[in-house]
């Protein structure tokens, strides 16, 4: 009891009264490492959908044909602000805080690519990924039903009875293989990668 009225006639003298009602805290004011959410530049958006690539948050960006251009779409109710979407664009169509002005100034930039795996437990030999894929299609028009292909510019066909993976980096990333794999033994994996100096200036 003794120690509760101690505190209570600390807590109410004048001198803390007053400070406690008349504080007035700093304003506050945004710091120059702050990341918003991405919004457009001047520059045009070229539809390579690295931002969507690169994007941790689904859902949070994408890259919609309008009129007669690309135009990047950011839903604030999905996206989180991390900005790999900005620094990911090569075209430095998309912008927040300084993030810009660093990697220019950094010379840093990524690079990325997709990588495609097979799973030969699951895999059934059908085809299905190499058929659909419309890479494919277009490089060889004549692809057979059952995957296999004259051609060695495809990016995957039936060889020896398995799927052979030939020309990953043709990979456009449209998942299409994945979905008409009836085992769900393909799948595409989006890589990316960190590069400064002279490799992000090319």
């Amino acid at each position: 009891m003794r120690s509760f009225i101690y505190y209570l006639r600390e807590f109410l003298r004048p001198e803390w009264i007053r400070k406690f009602f008349s504080v007035k805290t700093a304003p506050l004011t945004t710091p120059s490492y702050f990341k918003d959410y991405p919004t457009r530049t001047e520059k045009e958006c070229t539809g390579c959908f690295t931002c969507m690539m690169i994007c941790p948050a689904p859902g949070a960006i994408a890259v919609l044909r309008k009129k007669d251009e690309w135009e990047p779409e950011v839903y604030p109710g999905h996206c989180i602000r991390c900005g790999l979407c900005v620094e990911a664009c090569p075209e430095g169509v998309l912008s927040s805080g300084r993030i810009l002005d660093v990697t220019e100034r950094d010379r840093t930039a990524f690079a990325s690519w997709y990588h495609l795996e097979v799973d030969d437990n699951l895999c059934m030999r059908c085809g299905n990924c190499c058929v659909s894929c419309p890479v494919n299609r277009q490089i060889d028009p004549q692809l057979a039903g059952t995957g296999t292909s004259a051609s060695d510019e495809v990016i995957m066909r039936i060889e020896g009875g398995r799927v052979r993976i030939l020309h990953e980096e043709k990979c456009t990333g449209c998942t299409t293989c994945e979905t008409n794999c009836p085992n769900r033994a393909i799948r595409v994996a989006r890589m990316v990668e960190g590069i400064q100096g002279e490799e992000a200036e090319a």
